[in-house]
């Protein structure tokens, strides 16, 4: 447990301190570039347009699950376009071109396999971490002997 706390750490670090230093160096960049004015109103678009591309593949990823559902197969592919969507919308809700950038990549149709192949891999190595760490057995702490009652039966 101790050896996964750096990680935690060292993530929520680059996501609280880095990430927003990065953010408004690119914003204070390009509004020299282009001016404030322009700055604010090219973030205000970006995030409509962010919002409009998270409503329309949120309303398709919504639909392929309910078909995948209906003809009886496992969703699995449909539950992670949806994540990224999710993952993706959010990140265009936060004001800056860098996350509004990442979160469009995680949106887009050509550009979602390849993170949908990283989230089954990350998801898939937390699974086995935690079929393969050793937990607290059933002989791990005190055994109270009893006796069940179901109270239907009485």
């Amino acid at each position: 447990m101790s050896r996964r706390r750096p990680a935690v750490s060292l993530g929520l670090f680059i996501v609280f301190i880095v990430l927003p230093i990065v953010e408004i160096y690119v914003i204070v960049q390009v509004g020299q570039v282009i001016g404030a004015p322009w700055t604010i109103l090219l973030l205000v678009l970006d995030s409509a347009v962010g919002a409009w591309l998270v409503r329309r593949e949120g309303v398709r990823a919504w639909r392929a699950l309910r078909d995948a559902l209906d003809s009886g197969r496992m969703p699995g592919r449909e539950l992670a376009d949806g994540a990224l969507i999710l993952i993706g919308g959010t990140l265009m809700l936060t004001p800056g071109f860098v996350t509004d950038a990442l979160g469009i990549v995680l949106i887009l149709p050509p550009t979602r396999p390849v993170f949908r192949r990283l989230l089954t891999m990350l998801v898939a190595r937390r699974v086995v971490l935690n079929v393969t760490r050793p937990g607290p057995g059933p002989a791990s702490g005190p055994v109270v002997r009893g006796e069940v009652v179901d109270d239907d039966e009485a």
